[in-house]
């Protein structure tokens, strides 16, 4: 009876010093913030040991894989990342990010779009895509997505910047340069050089 006792007590001794895939992670996670990538790569790799369908590992492993450049390795945990977890806005974002430096803009330009569709507010979301966009010289939908960054934050400088600069390339200086203008107004101010080198030449240009 004795013996049966102690056996007990040796595995739930075992089982609650044993740390769960949550608990890795989030190690790996505080590793990761301070910079100590190869530390937080191990507890990464443990919390996958102990639980292989935890998502939130495969996508902080991404992430470390993406900071040394390992691109393949990166794209292979995000795609598990949203395998394991179909509603995992970040890894379908960070995942995009990769396609955008390979300059496979279409494919960004899903991800981004299935980053949304599971949050509707994901600004920075909208605004890869809608560089994305410009890159293919969609210019009318990359500005869309600038005026949706500004309908749920309407004091984003990035978004007036960029959709100034897409409304004078579409061939609309009068707004692209008000959006300029809000962009400088708001603190940007590189928006004024534009101004200077974009909207003032043509205005100068107008006189003629």
């Amino acid at each position: 009876m004795k013996n049966v006792v102690l056996a007990v007590f040796i595995a739930t001794g075992t089982l609650a010093w044993a740390q769960t895939a949550k608990e890795y992670t989030n190690r790996g996670r505080e590793l990761y913030e301070k910079g100590e990538y190869v530390e937080s790569l191990l507890n990464l790799n443990k919390a996958i040991e102990v639980d292989p369908n935890y998502a939130a590992a495969y996508y902080l492993r991404g992430n470390i894989k993406d900071k040394f450049d390992d691109r393949h390795g990166s794209m292979k945990d995000y795609n598990l990342a949203v395998e394991k977890n179909p509603k995992f806005a970040e890894a379908f974002f960070a995942r995009g990010n990769v396609k955008m430096k390979l300059q496979d803009y279409y494919g960004a330009i899903d991800d981004y779009t299935a980053a949304i569709a599971i949050n509707e507010n994901y600004v920075e979301a909208y605004y890869n895509r809608g560089k994305a966009k410009q890159y293919l010289q969609a210019y009318q939908d990359a500005i869309n997505d600038c005026t949706k960054i500004i309908q749920i934050n309407p004091k984003s400088i990035d978004a007036y910047y960029m959709r100034g600069l897409l409304r004078i390339e579409f061939g609309d200086m009068k707004n692209g340069c008000l959006d300029l203008s809000k962009a400088g107004e708001l603190g940007d101010l590189k928006a004024y050089e534009l101004i200077k080198e974009k909207c003032n030449q043509k205005n100068q240009e107008d006189k003629y």
